[in-house]
């Protein structure tokens, strides 16, 4: 990938990136994180797949995310305004409590599969290379949560 092609590809899915981002991380964080994930992006551009930018674009999302959850918890949870926090695709939900309830019993595997799917709008394909998982494990993946999601909230509405 030669920078034309990288600067391109920074131009189609910054947005998403950066959805991505805010749905998961405090709103001032977005912009430094997103510059980190194309920074990493250009720094192993030549592992990128072809045509699998995006879900490749966002593993180095999810990478970078954790790494800032992680120095974010150790320098200190009180720092951290969740109030004045972009929502995160876990708080999307929480519009009907029931959804809110069935979303929190779900594991957090189950949760990060169905929020890239409904929230970020990934195919099999993508998800499988976000997660770094084969398609086929990544469908199962789908297909369990959105079981368990829909026995909970049956559960849940009795």
């Amino acid at each position: 990938m030669d920078s034309r092609e990288y600067t391109e590809i920074f131009r189609e899915f910054l947005p998403k990136i950066s959805k991505y981002l805010a749905y998961r991380v405090h709103q001032n964080d977005v912009e430094d994180l997103a510059s980190r994930v194309f920074e990493i992006a250009w720094k192993k551009r030549s592992s990128c797949p072809v045509g699998q930018e995006l879900p490749w674009l966002f593993k180095i999302a999810g990478f970078v995310v954790s790494n800032h959850r992680r120095k974010v918890s150790a320098i200190s949870l009180s720092l951290y305004d969740t109030d004045s926090a972009s929502p995160s695709a876990e708080t999307l939900v929480i519009a009907d409590i029931t959804f809110s309830k069935a979303w929190d019993k779900l594991t957090p595997k189950s949760r990060t599969v169905l929020a890239l799917a409904a929230f970020d709008g990934l195919t099999i394909t993508e998800i499988s290379k976000a997660l770094g998982i084969s398609k086929n494990a990544a469908s199962i993946r789908i297909h369990r949560a959105r079981v368990s999601f829909d026995l909970i909230l049956k559960e849940l509405n009795g």
